[in-house]
């Protein structure tokens, strides 16, 4: 059988395969998002194996790559969350991003080092790679120096309760954020650098002036942990900024719904789920024109250049004031997040853990099993 005809295996035939959830201990962001979805719409159930007690940091490392290799019993092993231990050959791994590797001075020294050390030995002996966009791929095909064959592209999908919210849900989500207007584009994402929330605070202050005096900057997101993260420091607040803080998953798409535009110029991303979240409830992306991002909002939202606020400025100028293209755009937004879904990304995924089960199964990246995986 091929991956690509869909048939399911009998995965008890070849041992099984476990799933290193050690990411799940910590609080819902795009990685346990990723990982709860295609758990959830996997055809069969899977093992799970984590730590007994949350473990994160230095702790929770050593127990993925001393613990958890004692607990697989030959099974095949899918370590979903960037990271998995060195030992385990028989393993499938999912690499969402490696910023940690192209910026190590966004994050704290020993992280960045331990990443730059352990990623490129995973792809290079894992079974199979997982990457979330043609942009990480790319990028693990470079700092790996592997031929690519090996890596399935294998877009993340949206949740169905990302839709357009009616005007009640709307309002009481901003009456619970204490919102001061119904007017409003969103910046979303954890408070670190590469968030780039500086340049959004800086052209916010060269475009407030020739707004609206009711059109507000609503700042969601948590503080990057200082074990992860280094400094985030913020200029001085313009006009008519209201930091939200952090935002429970269930207010997400009233949220969404009720901004006039995602604000999301981020310096890097492999994939930006906040982003595919934002179109499927018809809210227009503002983007980066380097990374993944841009490919992700095709031609349903406008591209600015990160590093320069006038670029973004200018963005927030136009969707805010010409709502003709921002009907348009919402349509397009809407009508693209339908390409993707946890549905496909799931039978995707379970395909390649299929062929995974099958010792020595490594097909040229010219091979019908290889084209019957990729997904871009």
């Amino acid at each position: 059988m091929s991956v690509s005809d869909g048939a399911l295996v009998d995965m008890g035939a070849f041992g099984g395969v476990i799933v290193n959830t050690r990411s799940l201990t910590a609080r819902l962001t795009g990685v346990q998002r990723y990982t709860t979805e295609l758990l959830t719409h996997f055809p069969l159930k899977v093992d799970k194996v984590s730590p007994t007690t949350p473990m994160q940091g230095m702790k929770g490392h050593l127990w993925e790559q001393f613990n958890l290799p004692l607990l697989l019993q030959r099974r095949l092993l899918w370590s979903p969350a960037n990271s998995g231990p060195l030992v385990v050959k028989h393993q499938v791994v999912t690499i969402h991003d490696i910023a940690v590797i192209d910026h190590p001075e966004w994050f704290n020294a020993r992280f960045a080092k331990w990443y730059k050390w352990i990623t490129p030995t995973l792809v290079r002996q894992a079974r199979f790679v997982i990457a979330v966009s043609e942009f990480t791929k790319r990028r693990l095909m470079d700092v790996a120096q592997v031929d690519g064959s090996r890596i399935v592209v294998i877009p993340n999908g949206v949740n169905p309760s990302f839709r357009r919210r009616p005007p009640e849900e709307i309002a009481s989500v901003r009456n619970k954020l204490g919102i001061p207007s119904a007017e409003y584009v969103l910046s979303l994402g954890t408070m670190e650098p590469r968030k780039n929330l500086a340049a959004q605070l800086t052209a916010w202050s060269q475009c407030v002036s020739d707004l609206s005096p009711n059109t507000w900057l609503v700042v969601c997101g948590g503080i990057g942990k200082d074990h992860v993260f280094g400094d985030t420091k913020l200029p001085d607040l313009p006009p008519r900024v209201h930091f939200a803080g952090y935002v429970p998953d269930e207010d997400l798409p009233a949220l969404y719904s009720g901004a006039i535009a995602f604000l999301y110029p981020s310096f890097y991303e492999g994939f930006g789920l906040p982003v595919l979240e934002a179109m499927a409830c018809g809210t227009v992306p503002v983007v980066s024109q380097a990374t993944a991002t841009q490919e992700i909002a095709g031609d349903a939202g406008l591209v600015v250049d990160p590093h320069n606020s006038d670029s973004i400025a200018a963005a927030i100028m136009t969707i805010v004031k010409n709502v003709a293209l921002c009907t348009e755009l919402s349509h397009r937004a809407a009508k693209r997040s339908q390409d993707f879904s946890w549905n496909r990304a799931a039978d995707l995924t379970w395909r390649v853990l299929e062929e995974a089960m099958r010792e020595g199964a490594t097909p040229s990246s010219s091979s019908p099993e290889r084209e019957g995986l990729k997904c871009s």
